[in-house]
């Protein structure tokens, strides 16, 4: 269900690890979505407020002449969901959808940039943290932040965005009454607003403050407003490139160009955005997205990341389509037990010697496995930090090429080591995964060889994923196992993620399902002791320089100690009619393929 990709903007604090496990559970291939059907017959359309904006799209197409990009016309985009709400604070609000059409007319603190998969200042001058002042370790253990907002930053009616709007977003968010998520920002003891500036303190640091404020509200036309029920179906002034027209339920949202729009093109120096619109069609079945795109009745799709589809998709290259792949947030993973409830699923089990994971490591060919399950259409990982943050990323597991010699080597000195004779006892591996999953079926066929290739006695034990992702996975009931995790950009994720590693968070406190380094593993040493130590350190700091290194200390203790070997990222694709549309750069994260839909521009004007 890789539509768990919640809205960026609102509940992404505590989703990295809380709806990891069911994403990577939920899904009979690689590819499965969840679908919000359509209003049944309803079609009505409701019009934006007179309220939400005075800047009206323009009535007919212009152009420029070159030097510079067109101005003028139209993209349509497709989805086989329709949002439940256009409020992306209230329920419903964060699904995906609501956050696609969003990122045309929402605005915040921060962006997550489709070219380097790192957040940028999107409303402020630039990001806060402790080098640049930004972020403030106060003295009785408090944090402060402080936001400078750009002086050309103003709604789409011309009212300046200032710290009012940010003490009224959080006015909103904290209101007893209204069903918001109001996570992190409840640990704010205080704020201040100014014309252009805004600061809070939170009661202790936390990295998780990178992710708030990332949708504003405007004060000036919400005020007084029903919150809950007045911004449904319509939605406040614009904050973005774009401003909400309509939505013809069953059908389409349209939004048309945000004329005070204050951002620039790097490259040309024009104002954004180039469109005069772009209409948001939703299509329930993909084959039906498919088939409108290649009549040309859609410039851009996200559709299901299938192989199939995207195999289909890039004969249309030819023609003039762009089909970007690329790897998602979704990282699969292979991973050992080091808990005694393993010895039921395999007596045999050698999962606490180092030499056998490591020969583990050696005996995977991730490029058989990426070439059979993804077409070869993108390449394995070499570490989990890639789903994160790829600038960070030491690569750590690149130690462990595919080497089935390097294998047997390592096999043969832990025999030697246990006085073993492993040509008449081999050692062995039970795999276990979900049985329902074609990808991870698949992945059991693709081993059998790998590990019989370097004298590892293999079987499979697959399972439905309820009994996996949940009796097994609480007591620790299997061998060798594969699942899947959700990355997210900026340091609090990354962080986050190292929680399931914790010696000191076992199940079902904690969530360290692998049981490494736990009061009942199989494998305590100095490496689980400095582990707890860096995760430890992680948590007590948001220095951006302390956490860089403290990350990649952590990853290479968990490559060096062989706790799991990264496999491949679940596919993300989009397509565009590049000889129609130009600008278009998708983005893999939950910024999704609109991210930067103020750069589109119509090349066959």
């Amino acid at each position: 269900m890789n539509r768990l990709l919640r809205n960026r903007k609102v509940v992404w604090l505590g989703l990295v690890l809380a709806f990891a496990l069911v994403a990577a559970a939920c899904g009979s291939t690689e590819g499965d979505t969840t679908t919000t059907a359509a209003p049944a017959a309803e079609t009505t359309t409701t019009e934006a407020p007179t309220t939400d904006t005075t800047a009206a799209a323009p009535a007919e197409t212009t152009t420029t002449e070159a030097p510079g990009k067109a101005y003028g016309g139209e993209a349509i985009v497709a989805d086989d969901q329709e949002p439940p709400t256009l409020n992306p604070f209230v329920p419903g609000g964060d699904n995906f959808i609501v956050s696609i059409i969003g990122n045309s007319y929402f605005t915040g603190v921060y962006d997550i940039s489709g070219r380097n998969l790192e957040l940028v200042p999107e409303v402020v001058t630039e990001l806060p943290t402790v080098a640049n002042g930004g972020v403030t370790l106060n003295d009785d253990g408090s944090m402060t932040v402080r936001y400078e907002i750009l002086d050309n930053a103003v709604w789409a009616d011309g009212t300046p965005i200032s710290g009012d709007d940010f003490q009224f977003t959080y006015d909103i968010i904290m209101d007893p009454d209204l069903p918001t998520t109001k996570a992190t920002y409840e640990d704010i003891t205080s704020t201040t607003a100014g014309d252009k500036t805004f600061e809070y303190t939170l009661a202790a640091p936390t990295v998780l403050f990178e992710f708030l404020f990332g949708t504003l509200i405007p004060k000036h036309a919400v005020e007084g407003t029903d919150f809950v029920n007045d911004w449904n179906d319509s939605m406040w002034v614009s904050g973005g490139p774009f401003s909400f027209d309509q939505w013809q339920k069953g059908e389409f949202v349209k939004v048309v160009r945000n004329d005070n729009y204050w951002k620039t093109d790097a490259e040309t120096g024009q104002q954004l955005p180039y469109l005069d619109s772009v209409i948001f069609r939703f299509i329930p079945e993909t084959e039906s997205i498919i088939n409108a795109f290649k009549a040309r009745e859609i410039d851009i799709i996200q559709p299901p990341p299938s192989t199939d589809t995207i195999e289909d998709l890039q004969t249309l290259e030819t023609d003039g389509a762009v089909v970007e792949v690329l790897s998602g947030p979704v990282w699969e993973h292979l991973n050992f037990q080091f808990g005694p409830a393993r010895l039921e699923r395999n007596p045999d089990s050698s999962n606490e010697h180092l030499k056998y994971r490591q020969a583990v490591a050696h005996a995977i060919d991730k490029n058989l496995i990426v070439d059979e399950i993804l077409a070869g259409q993108v390449e394995p990982l070499d570490s989990y930090v890639e789903a994160f943050s790829p600038t960070l990323s030491n690569l750590t597991w690149q130690q462990y090429d595919y080497n089935p010699e390097g294998a047997m080597a390592l096999l043969e000195e832990l025999c030697s080591d246990l006085g073993r004779d492993c040509a008449a006892n081999p050692i062995s591996t039970v795999f276990s995964t979900t049985s329902n999953n074609d990808a991870r079926v698949k992945l059991s066929e693709l081993f059998v060889d790998m590990f019989e290739a370097v004298g590892i006695a293999y079987e499979n034990q697959l399972e439905d994923s309820q009994l996996f992702f949940g009796e097994t996975l609480d007591n620790g009931r299997w061998d060798l196992g594969e699942w899947a995790w959700v990355g997210s950009p900026g340091l609090s994720g990354l962080v986050s993620i190292h929680d399931v590693w914790d010696p000191e968070a076992p199940p079902p406190d904690g969530s360290n399902f692998y049981r490494w380094g736990t009061p009942d593993s199989a494998n305590i040493n100095d490496a689980t002791a400095r582990f707890a130590e860096v995760r430890d350190e992680m948590n007590a700091t948001v220095d951006d320089a302390e956490l860089t290194a403290l990350v990649q200390e952590a990853e290479q203790i968990l490559a060096d100690e062989v706790v799991i070997i990264p496999l491949y990222a679940r596919l993300v694709t989009a397509a565009v009619w590049g000889d129609e549309v130009g600008g278009f750069k998708h983005n893999p994260t939950q910024a999704s393929h609109t991210w930067n839909m103020e750069e589109w521009y119509r090349v066959d004007q």
